[in-house]
């Protein structure tokens, strides 16, 4: 199987130039420990509260005429389903979205504000009704990480922080749920700053993608574990065929964190870094905090995936 190489790389960073917004690599004095440093990458601050619009509309902008009279399905917990929907929009082709109805209301809510329809199903049907839908109606399929489009799109961060990257960077945390993000980010890195690590995070309750970087093998987790985490965004069950390739080739490890420290995050980034991060967006900050001595590295960049958090979470993580 082939990798996304950096051609493609960079034709997804052409393609969503002056759609998806060139996140800045902010410095966090405030998360100083000793001599360890750590920026942030806010893909918050994208027009769709997340990173997955890059992606989106990398593979949406690449659609042939008569793939976009045929109108586009998508599955998403949330942010890929706001992603397709505003890329869908930009574009002048009709977007169904296929959510499980344990999405955010907040997610669904904005996704349905984009003009996209939206179908709410159980959890364990939001990877098969988009299938059944394809067939009845023609729709070009738009994964959420399973697709060379996509890994390209989400990977112009990587190739953004590399051109931003002070030369002491020496880790890069990225969050994992299907692979999309991660995947495209190493492959970026490791094809323009080799010398940087790349690892994973990803919550106890939903840490699939480490069972399989470890065993060498995709593996799946139920449906029923992975909704027990507060990170609504990482629910998947498992990697994607082409993203776990790229783990085995490029990601140096995955590291698990806890509830509880997910939790705490999302408040310390609200309160001492001023960002509103959805506890999915948190995980990778929660890395650098709880388990330093697995991730190793002096200077680290976090990729904070999206903000799309509900209110009234917010408020609850705030107060406690």
């Amino acid at each position: 199987m082939t990798l996304v190489g950096l051609e493609e790389l960079r034709a997804a960073q052409q393609r969503i130039a002056g759609v998806a917004v060139r996140t800045p690599l902010l410095p966090c004095p405030w998360a100083a420990d000793g001599d360890r440093r750590l920026w942030l990458k806010p893909e918050s601050l994208q027009p769709t509260g997340a990173f997955k619009i890059r992606g989106a509309y990398n593979r949406l902008a690449a659609l042939t005429a008569e793939e976009r009279a045929r109108g586009v399905v998508a599955q998403s917990s949330g942010n890929h389903a706001q992603a397709v929907a505003y890329a869908a929009a930009l574009l002048g082709i009709r977007a169904v979205i296929v959510m499980p109805d344990t999405s955010p209301a907040v997610k669904v809510e904005n996704t349905r504000g984009f003009g996209s329809e939206v179908m709410l199903v159980a959890p364990d049907r939001r990877d098969t009704v988009p299938a059944e839908l394809v067939a009845e109606h023609g729709y070009v399929w738009v994964p959420p990480y399973d697709d060379r489009y996509i890994i390209a799109g989400q990977g112009t961060v990587g190739l953004e922080i590399a051109e931003d990257a002070p030369e002491e960077l020496d880790t890069v945390l990225v969050p994992v749920s299907g692979g999309g993000l991660i995947s495209g980010t190493a492959a970026a890195l490791k094809l323009t700053r080799p010398g940087i690590r790349v690892v994973g995070v990803e919550p106890e309750l939903a840490a699939d993608a480490q069972a399989s970087l470890r065993a060498g093998e995709r593996i799946a987790w139920p449906v029923a574990d992975t909704y027990r985490t507060v990170a609504d965004g990482l629910r998947t069950p498992s990697v994607g065929v082409l993203p776990f390739e790229h783990l085995t080739t490029y990601v140096d490890d995955i590291v698990t964190v806890t509830e509880d420290e997910i939790r705490d995050t999302v408040a310390v980034l609200a309160r001492r870094g001023r960002l509103v991060a959805e506890p999915s967006g948190a995980v990778s900050v929660a890395g650098w905090f709880h388990r330093a001595t697995e991730i190793g590295g002096r200077a680290a960049a976090a990729v904070v995936s999206g903000g799309n958090i509900e209110p009234k979470l917010l408020a609850e993580l705030l107060a406690s």
